[in-house]
């Protein structure tokens, strides 16, 4: 029978394929078996480092096995990913996103521009209003904040604000992860260090961030590279900004060689959310669907806290008991976290436009990996 015939034949998957509606278990069940009959799920951007992105995956594959998880370019950013769906419009191949995992800005334009498809998980209501699309079209996944990792083997001097990294002791010493023209990460370490100066939230502080990384760029302090973790290991950089969830990975991951220690600045702490969002053109969207319960589940959602990352349900699980104290005592403890401000969607769309429209003209920096 033809996979399209036989979803029309079967009453709980035809609801889940009335996609704005929240599924039950049953449903849940049934989107597995069409998940397996579609046999693979395209993922991009994922590396294995960010944010448990490993161990998700493997144990995504474990509960569902069957279902072939293809993974494009790893490092790439939230831009790339919009371009990745645009540019396989009609194409059922492997180069097809089925998901994706992008900054929160991009979910307002994505939805309008008709990229993705809506699909509310049988976590839903679990999930805060504020960070998800009403419809369905996209839904915040987890957070962190934009934090220092210095590399203390090479790097004595440790800076404790934004305003610190203009020292001289930090020459030729500073980067960020990601191209502030593509990558939400880079956008918005940019912004943070804007609004460090006191700048209003909005095209104020990205505008205030570029005059920020031109003075450091100035000084010497900047380093135009992508702050992966080889770049911080063979010293390129010895300071980088970069969410709290990457820069814990990385340390944990040189088990002291180098030494490394993660810093959340005190004068400014920037909080970004990202989300989970389904191609319109999704070649497998059962198996996107099915990809989404299970990151929206407690299972999916302690999997990323395992990585350092904030879950999205961590309030709803953590009320019911659920998180495990050994995963509580593994979070940082900073009393700058209190200080974390979360952008409206109003403010990142601005910053994001500023930033990488003016870049180039501002500061003048190509980033390369």
């Amino acid at each position: 029978m033809h996979l399209r015939t036989a979803l029309a034949a079967s009453v709980s998957v035809a609801a889940l394929l009335s996609t704005t509606f929240a599924v039950t278990a049953q449903d849940v069940a049934a989107l597995y078996e069409a998940a397996k009959t579609e046999g693979q799920l395209t993922v991009i951007a994922l590396p294995h480092t960010w944010c448990g992105y490993g161990d998700v995956i493997e144990a995504f594959k474990a509960k569902y096995p069957g279902i072939t998880i293809n993974e494009l370019n790893p490092d790439a950013g939230s831009k790339d990913e919009i371009e990745a769906i645009k540019a396989n419009i009609g194409n059922t191949g492997p180069q097809a996103p089925d998901v994706i995992d992008v900054g929160l800005s991009f979910g307002p334009s994505s939805k309008d521009e008709k990229l993705i498809q809506p699909y509310k998980v049988s976590t839903w209501d679990s999930i805060p209003a504020d960070a998800k699309d009403a419809d369905g079209y996209w839904y915040g996944d987890y957070y962190g904040v934009l934090s220092f990792g210095i590399n203390k083997t090479v790097q004595s001097a440790v800076p404790t604000s934004w305003a610190d990294l203009m020292k001289p002791e930090f020459a030729n010493s500073v980067a960020f992860a990601g191209d502030p023209r593509t990558s939400n990460n880079a956008i918005l370490s940019v912004y943070a260090a804007g609004l460090s100066t006191g700048a209003a939230p909005g095209e104020a502080a990205a505008k205030a961030g570029l005059e920020f990384y031109k003075k450091l760029s100035d000084a010497g302090n900047f380093v135009a590279v992508d702050a992966e973790a080889s770049v911080i290991a063979q010293g390129t950089a010895t300071v980088v900004t970069n969410w709290d969830y990457n820069l814990l990975a990385v340390r944990d991951g040189f088990e002291g060689n180098p030494e490394f220690d993660v810093v959340v600045p005190s004068d400014s702490v920037v909080a970004g959310v990202y989300i989970q969002a389904i191609s319109a053109y999704a070649p497998h969207p059962n198996a996107a669907k099915l990809w989404m319960e299970y990151l929206y589940s407690d299972e999916g959602q302690l999997g990323w806290l395992k990585g350092y990352c904030h879950p999205i349900r961590f309030n709803d699980i953590a009320a019911r008991g659920g998180v495990p104290q050994e995963l509580l005592d593994a979070l940082p403890a900073a009393e700058n976290y209190a200080k974390a401000v979360f952008p409206s969607l109003a403010d990142q769309a601005a910053a994001k436009a500023y930033i990488a429209a003016n870049w180039d003209a501002v500061v003048g920096a190509n980033v390369t990996k």
